[in-house]
């Protein structure tokens, strides 16, 4: 059975955008074209591949085909730019989905883009979500690669470690005053506040966890924001695990301190990529790579 390419492309702008109006818009076609192409690819494969809702989102069915979808397009990309270059054209740009923590979007992450090599047009489609949680949309299909806390291959993509990113307990000197004078015990860390930068983040129970075996669940405040997490710590809000290139400079300035110096947690993470022929993976790996060596702490040998 072969596929046709302009249902598939149809199929793909649709999970891509979340409706039938903006995939229209994106491929310049009207939205009643879109709504053919993709109940004709439902009427040769059978199934129902697109939930109609807002947004719309592929039917169990649907998200085997995601992959597919957009490897196809990818591929194509890369070939019609080869096309292009070759005859002088203007080359399209290669769409890569990634995802990527917070916390490295944030750090290491921002020198990748400049280190692609010439010529290579990218457009990328980050997806921000916790190190623990990013493979998960390498699964669905969603990114055909990802910053990840998981060492294990995932079918169809290759891992590669990157490095170790360190994060330190901090808080303000007025609060490590008021609330741990007497040391970061149990009792101490109960009745702490405490940041978490959301509900997957569990960097500082892993904190509490190497200090006591005891049940502790202190008052949290949710601060999805790297910089207004730092931000609110500085101002004595509560004490939570920051990344060691952020804690620096405040910690310098009097602004942060490790409530138990010396202390930190290791994160170590790894990148998934698609097993593709494809160059601008390759030199996108490469790209984090570089960026990676030069911004975490190398991985333990052995």
């Amino acid at each position: 059975m072969n596929l046709d390419n302009a249902q598939l492309a149809a199929f793909a702008m649709v999970i891509r955008e979340g409706s039938f109006e903006a995939a229209a818009r994106r491929l310049h076609v009207t939205p009643s074209a879109i709504s053919q192409r993709i109940k004709q690819l439902e009427e040769r494969l059978g199934q129902v591949l697109v939930q109609r809702a807002t947004p719309c989102v592929p039917s169990v069915a649907g998200q085997a085909l995601v992959r597919f979808a957009e490897e196809v397009a990818l591929l194509e990309t890369e070939m019609l730019a080869a096309l292009g270059s070759s005859s002088g054209e203007e080359p399209p740009m290669v769409r890569i989905p990634v995802a990527v923590n917070a916390d490295s979007l944030d750090s290491w992450f921002l020198d990748v883009p400049g280190t692609l090599p010439d010529g290579l047009q990218v457009v990328f489609d980050l997806h921000v979500d916790d190190q623990d949680h990013s493979a998960v949309l390498l699964r669905e299909g969603s990114v055909m690669a990802a910053v990840s806390a998981n060492p294990a291959a995932i079918q169809g993509c290759s891992v590669a470690p990157l490095g170790l990113m360190r994060y330190l307990a901090v808080a303000s000197p007025g609060f490590l005053a008021r609330h741990f004078a007497d040391g970061v015990d149990a009792a101490a860390l109960r009745r702490a506040p405490m940041l978490r930068f959301n509900a997957k983040d569990g960097l500082q129970h892993q904190f509490i966890a190497a200090r006591t075996s005891e049940a502790v669940a202190p008052p949290i405040h949710l601060v999805p924001s790297v910089h207004g997490f730092v931000g609110l710590a500085r101002r004595g809000l509560g004490w939570g695990m920051v990344p060691e290139a952020f804690a620096r400079q405040p910690i310098a300035a009097g602004d942060l301190a490790e409530i138990v110096p010396g202390a930190y947690l290791d994160v170590p993470l790894y990148w998934h990529c698609w097993r593709l022929p494809s160059a601008a993976l390759a030199a996108l790996t490469a790209a984090v790579e570089r960026a990676a060596a030069a911004g975490l702490w190398p991985m333990p040998k052995g």
